[in-house]
């Protein structure tokens, strides 16, 4: 049984390597040169579909934002099905003096049944001690909870490959509890293998599909089953009486990224949500020619986004919306896009395009904007209104940089 669990680590390990050495080469082939990028028209987050100019918040919030919204449902990220889900928590283990002594530890198994089948997900909290209420990040980690700190608790998450503490630098747990915050983290396998022909294993069983052959064009795939279970970790710390639902953050790093944007969108309980370098259908404009682009990404994820979603690949012009406007979906409230110089493949300046452009919302309730802003130096934060950017030193990451920055920016605006 050890030598077969061995051989399936190995054959993952190597999947992931595989990945990894495919990335430069296809981001090689891609467009660089902002000369190249070509003329675009991006569709207004302020005319309605019958073609009436939205004034105010209230024609946004009844008329503009539920057609945008169901836009990007039927056409990029999809729809999660229908389907009575009975949920339940268990507590598996809880220390009182985690990361040397400043914070609680719990870990929670949440059971998912439904379809006459169960799913679960396995959450690793640490709480500051000492702080009665405190806002909490909730970001689901790639490789296994034990992989993102040394704490010798932690249990394995259930397909994780990795060994112990393997990703702990994209992890700044003592800033996060040091500055007053706790956070939430999920192997974001538990809810969707990243790998194509996997449905069974996920938690699509759930609700009755089985297979590709049972998604329809507007069913959601990957990205929306991580929002999903974003989604489902926040239900649960809200029945904890030491977190503040009104100071809940959803942070996502690429892939993530892309999934914390529409669990941001979607989910109006968060009062705050950060893409981390999420790139193409994430932060980043659509109709650029820069970088990752909407065919590049679905061709290569086929599983990511809805089965709708592949009909613009060779005319993305004729999408019905782009990213700005996902980014809009979450005014007034909190939104961070982050950058990485050297990572251009995510397309920084398409980033921060995109987050202007959507800051247009923003003037809807009083709030500063970006327009007219220019492109930001390199670790140079630009934060206006409800709006935050910047663009680091560095490669396609999550570093103590950018927490700083999370954490800067969400106590300027959450902490009282």
């Amino acid at each position: 049984m050890k030598d077969s669990k061995s051989i399936i680590k190995l054959i993952m390990k190597l999947w992931v390597v595989v990945s990894l050495i495919c990335l430069p080469i296809k981001a090689q082939e891609a467009n660089y040169d902002e000369s190249k990028v070509g003329t675009y028209t991006l569709p207004d987050a302020l005319t309605t579909l019958n073609g009436q100019e939205v004034i105010n918040k209230k024609q946004w919030e009844k008329v503009r934002r539920p057609e945008i919204l169901k836009l990007f449902q039927d056409n990029e990220y999809g729809i999660i099905p229908n389907a009575k889900i009975k949920t339940s928590y268990r507590v598996l283990e809880e220390g009182e003096d985690a990361l040397d002594g400043k914070a609680i530890r719990r870990q929670v198994e949440i059971t998912f049944n439904g379809n006459g089948l169960t799913r679960k997900m396995l959450v690793l909290l640490y709480i500051p001690k000492g702080v009665k209420k405190c806002p909490v990040f909730v970001s689901p980690n790639f490789q296994g909870n034990a992989t993102t700190t040394t704490d010798p608790a932690v249990i394995e998450s259930q397909f994780s490959v990795f060994e112990r503490a393997h990703q702990t630098s994209r992890w700044s747990y003592d800033r996060i509890i040091s500055s007053g915050y706790a956070v939430a983290t999920f192997h974001y396998y538990d809810v969707y293998f990243d790998q194509d022909d996997k449905i069974n294993d996920t938690i699509y069983p759930l609700f009755g599909i089985n297979s590709n052959s049972d998604l329809q064009d507007n069913t959601g795939k990957s990205i929306a089953a991580w929002a999903w279970g974003c989604s489902r970790v926040l239900d649960y710390l809200l029945t904890l009486k030491y977190i503040d639902k009104k100071r809940a953050i959803v942070l996502g790093h690429s892939r993530l990224g892309k999934a914390a944007l529409w669990c941001g969108a979607q989910d109006q309980r968060f009062a705050m949500v950060i893409s981390n370098d999420s790139g193409c259908s994430g932060a980043a404009l659509s109709r650029r020619n820069y970088g990752e682009t909407v065919a590049k990404i679905n061709h290569d994820f086929p599983w990511w986004f809805c089965n709708k979603y592949q009909s613009y690949s060779q005319d993305v012009s004729s999408l019905p919306m782009d990213q700005h406007e996902l980014l809009a979906l979450i005014a007034p409230r909190l939104v961070y896009v982050a950058s990485a110089q050297d990572d251009q493949w995510a397309d920084p300046r398409g980033e921060f395009l995109s987050l202007q452009e959507a800051s247009k919302v923003y003037a809807l309730y009083g709030l500063e904007t970006l327009q007219g802003s220019s492109f930001p130096s390199v670790n140079e934060p630009l934060w206006k209104g409800n709006c935050g950017y910047h663009m680091r030193t560095g490669i396609h990451d999550v570093t103590d940089y950018d927490w700083q920055s999370y954490i800067e920016f969400a106590n300027k605006h959450l902490i009282p």
